[in-house]
């Protein structure tokens, strides 16, 4: 009947961005998600824990995963309904950078602030994946997913998604939903975000007097390029630690301590503050303990120089966390899923 594969043992070195060298139980690629049922109902696979992966951009292994790993290879872009606010069905195996390509292609707008961001459409959900001032909750209609607990499969509208920063439903509840398609809402036309990490001036680097969003693409692209090291170049997974948020009182205390702390307030009683700041005041850019290192182009990113092993980029990561937090109080929360290690609260 085709539209999956399983393989038993499977190397999981070519399925993760900071390249770990780890083995899967089990590794099952779905193209067709109507299968899923079929597959989960496997007698080897329904006894065994399961983790659905996309692209391997926002995890870290640090040891092998004893169970099965499910890959979705599904594709498929459909819009359903093209007029000032276009509604497109994505398919969640889609690479998400080639889906916001192909949306500013289309002269749809709103995902010109998220392109290049690794992953899948299926897993952009999941992590409420942001940067440069934009979440994509912001453009999510509904997820469609197979509910674990009910075998069913369930159409969830934004709020029953529950985003948060970096965080929602389908994090909170990762045993119960799989991801099998998301549906966007992208407006022809939106004020564009241009207040944020240098987007306006690299505008006017380029020249850019009226914007479009092609340009603050283009912007955002020159951006991250410049900061960010390439995992096809480098081994890494983006971004590794969240920016801590804090209420008021700690943040003008901090302030008063460190008067060129970064600090930018999101609510009436909640500062965000800057990881990388944090990480980088506490001499950490560019720290290398064997093949295990924080990049020295940018203080959030965890790198593999090589052959480091998962427990040793895990470790390295604790000792910036315990840094942080023995310096400023602030303890770091890592952004990737961490898997086969405990992580303090």
């Amino acid at each position: 009947m085709g539209g999956y594969r399983v393989t038993e043992n499977a190397s999981l070195a070519s399925r993760n961005t900071l390249r770990v060298d780890v083995r899967a139980d089990w590794l099952l690629e779905l193209t067709d998600a109507a299968r899923l049922p079929d597959v989960l109902a496997l007698p080897a696979i329904a006894s065994t824990p399961l983790l659905a992966l996309g692209e391997g951009s926002n995890i870290l292994f640090a040891d092998d995963f004893h169970g099965a790993v499910l890959a979705m290879a599904t594709r498929g872009v459909h819009v359903e309904e093209d007029g000032d606010v276009a509604r497109i069905a994505v398919a969640a195996g889609e690479r998400w950078d080639d889906f916001v390509r192909w949306s500013l292609s289309q002269g749809f707008a709103g995902l010109e602030n998220l392109i290049l961001i690794p992953g899948t459409v299926g897993a952009a959900p999941i992590q409420n994946i942001g940067a440069y001032g934009v979440e994509v909750a912001e453009f999510i209609e509904a997820v469609e997913a197979w509910d674990r607990t009910t075998r069913k499969v369930v159409s969830l509208d934004r709020t029953a998604c529950a985003f948060a920063y970096r965080d929602s439903l389908f994090k909170r509840e990762p045993d119960r939903y799989i991801v099998t398609a998301v549906r966007f809402a992208l407006p022809r036309k939106r004020e564009l975000r241009l207040d944020y990490a240098g987007i306006g001036d690299q505008l006017k680097r380029m020249g850019i007097v009226t914007p479009t969003p092609f340009h603050v693409a283009e912007a955002v692209v020159h951006l991250r390029t410049r900061k960010l090291p390439d995992p096809a170049v480098i081994g890494n997974a983006g971004s590794f630690f969240k920016n801590p948020q804090v209420d008021t009182e700690t943040a003008a205390a901090l302030k008063r301590d460190h008067p060129d702390m970064p600090q930018w307030p999101i609510a009436d009683d909640a500062v965000k503050l800057s990881a990388a700041w944090l990480i980088e005041s506490c001499g950490f850019k560019g720290l290398r303990e064997e093949d295990a290192g924080i990049s020295n182009r940018h203080a959030l990113v965890l790198v593999n120089h090589g052959r480091a092993r998962g427990d040793q980029l895990w470790a390295l990561a604790q000792k910036v966390r315990r840094g942080v937090e023995e310096r400023f109080g602030i303890l770091l929360h890592p952004e990737p899923k961490v898997i086969g290690a405990s992580i303090d609260t």
